[in-house]
């Protein structure tokens, strides 16, 4: 990667624009009719499935540990009906702690509420994006986003550089360790799970993604400022995520995450004390598009900042996975892909 790499343009923070009380945004954050939130040219806001309230999945994790075989069994299932028919669904009895959660959204509510000139000093470029950044990408004059983000690299331990974390708030840095520490050991939990629902053995994936020591793991904090024209923007354009999966810890007060089903953006009403998980492109691509890397956006609110934290998992760089699993290849081998064990193996994981 080109290390000299700049923006192209002055970086502007979207919460300064937001708390500057301006009544219309700069039309540099203007989307085009067509991907406004309201458009129905190419999606519909409004239509059956919106309107029946459907939410993504929702599955207690708890239940893998049950001695009743039929519940873990059931919970299996689920999940695997979830990552073939959503990409997407919540979590819940998973492992980390409430206070944890809690304390990890607080803790960049607070990095987020400094001035300007503190979070400058951690201000990032386009070579690594580590750190205090308000945009993607280096064209010039191209169309923004209305969000501002800290972005950190977690895993492998060779990438990880703890002097470009935060050191404000005081408990910033011990909380990032302790919240990553917790979140990766979950995703671990969740590769075991997605590798037994698909037919393999429970390190498949781990493995295939060049095995603990290795995988990646990245932080992005996102912060969603309030918007005086909510309508006209987006948080974060339409996308699905290019690693593995994503574990996203979502604003438990304002919605703003939309999901794309049935050509209808879905947005995900949060349940307390869960996490979000949706699959990445590197996982569709093993499993040969039996899982689903499903496109998705996050819509601004009028009067609320937001804010949320996703941990995405993915390949090492020489685990990058190019092809199907050959199995997956096979008409007869997709239908019989479900479980090849059960949750017997997670009685000891937490």
């Amino acid at each position: 990667m080109n290390c000299s790499l700049s923006w192209p343009e002055p970086v502007v923070r979207v919460q300064s624009l937001s708390e500057s009380g301006i009544c219309s945004i700069p039309e540099r954050y203007i989307k085009p009719l067509s991907d406004r939130p309201t458009s129905r040219n190419t999606v519909t806001t409004t239509t059956k499935i919106s309107e029946t309230h459907v939410n993504i999945p929702v599955i207690d994790l708890q239940n893998l540990f049950s001695n009743d075989q039929r519940l873990c069994d059931e919970t299996l299932r689920l999940v695997s009906d979830a990552c073939r028919e959503w990409g997407f669904f919540q979590i819940v009895n998973h492992g980390v702690s409430h206070e944890l959660m809690k304390s990890a959204r607080e803790t960049w509510r607070q990095f987020f509420g400094l001035p300007i000139d503190l979070k400058q000093e951690y201000s990032n470029s386009p070579s690594t994006y580590e750190g205090y950044g308000s945009r993607l990408g280096v064209e010039k004059g191209a169309i923004l986003d209305w969000s501002d983000y800290f972005f950190l690299h977690y895993m492998p331990l060779s990438l990880r550089n703890e002097a470009k974390w935060p050191a404000v708030p005081p408990s910033c840095r011990k909380m990032i360790a302790e919240y990553g520490d917790e979140t990766v050991k979950l995703c671990g939990r969740l590769m075991k799970i997605l590798s037994i629902n698909l037919g393999l053995g429970e390190e498949y994936l781990q493995t295939a993604f060049g095995g603990s020591e290795s995988i990646g793991a990245c932080l992005r904090v996102n912060f969603y400022p309030k918007c005086p024209q909510p309508d006209l923007t987006l948080g974060l354009s339409p996308h699905s995520d290019p690693g593995g999966f994503t574990l996203l810890l979502p604003d438990e007060d304002v919605s703003g995450l939309q999901v794309l089903k049935c050509n209808d953006w879905v947005t995900v009403k949060p349940v307390p004390n869960a996490f979000i998980v949706n699959i990445g492109d590197q996982i569709q691509v093993l499993s040969n598009a039996i899982y689903k890397s499903v496109e998705h956006r996050v819509i601004v609110n009028a009067v609320k900042d937001r804010v949320s934290l996703a941990l995405f998992y993915n390949p090492s760089f020489a685990g990058l996975i190019l092809q199907p699993e050959e199995r997956f290849t096979h008409p007869t081998c997709r239908a019989a892909c479900d479980r090849g064990s059960t949750c017997t193996l997670f009685t000891n994981d937490i």
